[in-house]
């Protein structure tokens, strides 16, 4: 298949599950569930959805459960949406790319301060001489 019609079709599946997700399902695990990429296979039988939760370990781990348990749910009401011979059968990851990002953003704020701080004292020294 080419790249350019599976991009689309990756691209379609995301924005339809994410719509999905947040109106169709009322499952309390739920959190915060945002659908951040979708990867369908060459031949559409399996896609790899991934999912950012906003939340702890514990949020991410039901939400989880509450999507694998609703996949069944998902891939019938993709079907109605999306005009594919075969509907993929859904596979849902965890997607922790915002987590780490926040992370390095954070580690480079912190690298920043203590070289702001070390730049202030050595120009302190360098006055005292």
């Amino acid at each position: 298949m080419k790249a350019q019609r599976q991009a689309r079709i990756d691209h379609e599946i995301q924005r339809i599950l994410g719509t999905l997700i947040t109106q169709e399902l009322s499952d309390p695990r739920l959190s915060f569930v945002t659908v951040t990429r979708a990867e369908v296979t060459d031949d559409l039988q399996h896609c790899k959805v991934y999912v950012s939760v906003i939340g702890d370990r514990h949020a991410a781990r039901q939400s989880l459960d509450a999507l694998e348990h609703a996949a069944g749910f998902l891939r019938g009401e993709l079907g109605h949406k999306i005009d594919l011979r075969h509907t993929p059968a859904l596979t849902f990851i965890e997607d922790r790319s915002a987590e780490k990002a926040i992370a390095l953003a954070k580690t480079l704020r912190e690298a920043e301060e203590r070289h702001r701080a070390a730049e202030t004292q050595h120009s302190a020294t360098e006055v005292a001489e």
